[in-house]
């Protein structure tokens, strides 16, 4: 029973990601972090940007979490941080892989309408977003149906 439960946690806590993701990408990224953020919508160069760094922080969130739950004995604590883990692998995937191709020699063609639709829509973010302010779509992960073919 615990084993379920501390998968049913990982799974939302992965899925409750992308609301955080959200909400961090259009309150901190585009609002008082926009001096870290903004050399991502302006790309001078192909290696590390600032905007990496919140990618550091929520790597250290996870890492943070699985340690401590596993040396602590909270799986559920563990689980969370894997939860958190498993969205970082998605959205690196994704973003810097598929969209952005920032690893070279890797390539992830997006295929299907689900992977189409979030292309489009992290498009349309790059296209409107590149100011602090108006934004749209700062979702990473999902998109909503407007963005459909």
């Amino acid at each position: 029973m615990k084993v379920l439960l501390n998968a049913v946690l990982l799974a939302t806590t992965a899925v409750f990601m992308e609301f955080v993701a959200w909400f961090t990408h259009k309150y901190v990224m585009h609002g008082f972090l926009w001096v870290l953020h903004e050399d991502h919508h302006r790309p001078r160069h192909r290696g590390l940007q600032k905007n990496d760094l919140f990618a550091l922080f929520f790597s250290l969130v996870s890492f943070s979490l699985i340690y401590s739950g596993w040396r602590l004995g909270r799986m559920p604590m563990a689980s969370a941080g894997l939860g958190v883990a498993l969205y970082g692998v998605g959205y690196v995937l994704f973003h810097d892989v598929m969209f952005h191709r920032r690893i070279p020699g890797i390539r992830i063609r997006a295929r299907g309408r689900y992977l189409r639709r979030i292309v489009r829509a992290h498009a349309v973010h790059h296209q409107k977003s590149g100011q602090k302010k108006g934004g749209v779509s700062f979702s990473f992960l999902y998109a909503s149906k407007r963005y459909s073919e």
